[in-house]
């Protein structure tokens, strides 16, 4: 058996390893093969792990099952996965997410603790190298400052989900006032903005609430369900960045000069977009989004390389704005 055909028919133990087993279809959506090279597989996977189980659910499919302790002294993890970790330990302390950063520390700790003896010494020595290459996971740029206190009883509310008290403070206010909240998610970018319902409000809609304009929080016993509707992925999508207005959403049409239409296209704007390259060799890009605010302060960037086509009121904002940079973003 070749190399990476053994790295394969691991990779399929491990996938054997979960709750509910694996499937012909799961291995042919996974390694984009036929129905039938997933039953080779299968066969190879029996034929390497004896203790491998098949069954047939509810649901009439077959399913594989491997118990995770069969292949746990096969597990050692590579210097990329060690270093992959502590770039995600690095990313959370820089978004300071400090209960987020723990967990993983802890994770980090088990990992290492598992190591096959002999094993450890060589791959800190790799991981050592690729974090060095990678800068550490830094991030640099200004941040606001955030509360550890506060971060932590958020994590812990979106876990619940329970009910969240804060003492917030709006822009219009003078001092924070308190309020109680159903939490449904967090946004992150230069701002982190949680995701929730004021529950003295009768029908309201999910707001965002700055996180560094909350100056206390506790978690409540009190739980409550998720809006069955929602899912934090495609309520990010309706803004540009953090900031979502319902008055603001609509197509966004933005048109690059040919000179920075290279550069664009290496840009995902937002998810949503659509590219289309002009016979001047311009780039038009359009999505749909609200948060015009954001908009201006990204277009600015882009100094006289980009024009605002839709909608009207963004090119407003942006007309008269715009500076001839000598970089593009």
């Amino acid at each position: 058996m070749s190399f990476a055909k053994g790295q394969e028919l691991l990779k399929l133990a491990m996938m054997a390893t979960g709750r509910n087993g694996v499937s012909l279809q799961e291995i042919a959506d996974e390694w984009g093969c036929s129905h039938r090279t997933a039953q080779r597989m299968t066969d190879a996977l029996q034929a390497a792990f004896p203790q491998a189980e098949a069954e047939d659910g509810n649901d009439r499919k077959r399913r594989w099952r491997i118990h995770a302790k069969a292949i746990a002294p096969l597990l050692t993890p590579s210097a990329q996965e060690l270093a992959a970790l502590a770039a995600a330990i690095g990313e959370l302390d820089a978004a300071q997410m400090t209960a987020e950063a723990g967990s993983l520390r802890q994770l980090q700790s088990k990992v290492r603790a598992l190591l096959p003896p002999g094993a450890g010494t060589r791959l800190s020595v790799d991981e050592e190298v690729l974090l060095e290459a990678l800068g550490h996971a830094a991030r640099p740029g200004p941040q606001p400052v955030m509360n550890s206190q506060v971060n932590a009883a958020i994590s812990e509310a979106l876990k619940g989900p329970f009910l969240l008290r804060i003492t917030y403070r709006r822009r219009t206010q003078d001092k924070p006032s308190e309020r109680i909240v159903a939490p449904h998610g967090l946004l992150l970018g230069v701002r982190r903005y949680l995701v929730a319902r004021d529950t003295a409000k009768k029908a309201a809609r999910l707001q965002h609430y700055r996180v560094e304009e909350i100056y206390a929080a506790e978690v409540l016993e009190e739980s409550f369900d998720i809006d069955s509707d929602f899912c934090l992925r495609k309520h990010a999508e309706k803004g540009f960045g953090s900031y979502e207005s319902e008055a603001e959403h609509g197509e966004v049409v933005w048109r690059f000069s040919p000179d920075a239409a290279d550069h664009a296209r290496r840009f995902v704007f937002h998810p949503t977009q659509t590219v289309e390259l002009e016979k001047d060799g311009s780039l038009l890009v359009r999505f749909r989004a609200s948060g015009h605010l954001e908009m201006c302060w990204h277009l600015y960037t882009w100094g006289k390389s980009v024009e605002v086509l839709q909608p009207a009121s963004l090119r407003e904002m942006v007309n008269g704005h715009q500076r001839r940079f000598e970089a593009l973003p």
